[in-house]
């Protein structure tokens, strides 16, 4: 039953839109495209005293708002996959205001002392799957020699570098 009256709301509501002159159709808010890499600064750092907490950050520095995906791509030197996102979710896009910035935070590995860690010699950081990223050393990240990394999660984009610190479990 719930589905037959799924179809009907739909049915009515495609009813209602069809018939609607365009003149009257709402107007959305106007579209920002995707934003280009060239027009992106990407930083990464590891959290003073979590070494195993990667905080990164987007940066857009153009005039014009642009978006990004919601969630940041990172991976981990030579090993395959990418953090998973926190929480779960589907595709989307996130707007980044003209010189605006968001924060993500990453945690490479639960327990440092886990049999099953891997080792990477660099993380690579992007805004967008369609992006190349940009990647920086262990020494450059303050992770030590290597990263550790066992199954490794990544927050959505926040606002706040404080917001993406709390879905990680820090502060």
């Amino acid at each position: 039953m719930p589905i037959r009256a799924a179809i009907a709301v739909s049915a009515a509501a495609a009813a209602v839109l069809l018939s609607t002159p365009q003149s009257q159709a709402a107007a959305g808010p106007e579209r920002a495209a995707q934003c280009t890499e060239r027009a992106l600064t990407i930083r990464a750092k590891a959290a003073t005293g979590h070494p195993t907490v990667l905080r990164v950050s987007v940066t857009n520095r153009t005039a014009r708002a642009c978006v990004v995906d919601r969630v940041p791509t990172v991976t981990f030197g030579d090993l395959d996959g990418a953090a998973l996102p926190v929480p779960e979710g589907g595709t989307g896009g996130y707007r980044l205001a003209a010189g605006g910035t968001a924060y993500a935070a990453v945690r490479t590995i639960g327990d440092p002392q886990d049999p099953e860690a891997r080792r990477a010699d660099s993380v690579t950081v992007a805004a967008s799957a369609a992006h190349w990223g940009r990647s920086f050393g262990a020494g450059q990240l303050g992770t030590g020699r290597q990263v550790l990394v066992w199954e490794p999660v990544t927050t959505w984009w926040q606002p706040t570098a404080r917001a993406a610190d709390r879905i990680i479990g820090l502060g």
